[in-house]
């Protein structure tokens, strides 16, 4: 895949997004944003074609879009990212932001990260949990 080209247009820095085959102001999330789909599809082999950026979801019927969704090869919503830029803390407010996403896609694993901190989650819906995880999970 094409990594990291920018172009300035309308005098403002964009840089392309391979997995939604366009080119994005690059803004400091979208920074993050890029940087944790390089680091999932390139380090982490998650294939592009299960990828979703800025996912619309509902969430008691209002639209929000989840930065990232990562499906299993079954179509279903297996994780849940939400980048942040590198200024923005990664607090409860953020995975409180990422819980709300998961009540509109039922994921599995919520991802968090400012491009400095990322923490991972997995959702134990049957013991109505949600755990910290050491290490980011293989999708099947």
């Amino acid at each position: 895949m094409n990594w990291f080209n920018t172009i300035i247009e309308d005098n403002k820095t964009k840089v392309f997004d391979p997995i939604r085959k366009t080119y994005c102001v690059l803004t400091p999330e979208e920074e993050v944003r890029q940087k944790t789909l390089y680091y999932l599809v390139e380090m982490k082999k998650y294939p592009a074609g299960l990828i979703a950026v800025e996912y619309s979801i509902k969430v008691n019927n209002l639209p929000k879009r989840c930065d990232i969704v990562v499906f299993n090869k079954k179509g279903e919503p297996e994780m849940i990212v939400e980048c942040k830029a590198e200024s923005v803390p990664i607090t409860k407010k953020v995975l409180d932001q990422a819980i709300r996403y998961y009540s509109g896609l039922k994921a599995n694993y919520l991802l968090l990260t400012n491009g400095k901190t990322m923490f991972c989650y997995h959702i134990d819906i049957e013991n109505n949990k949600i755990e910290s995880m050491k290490e980011i999970p293989l999708i099947n």
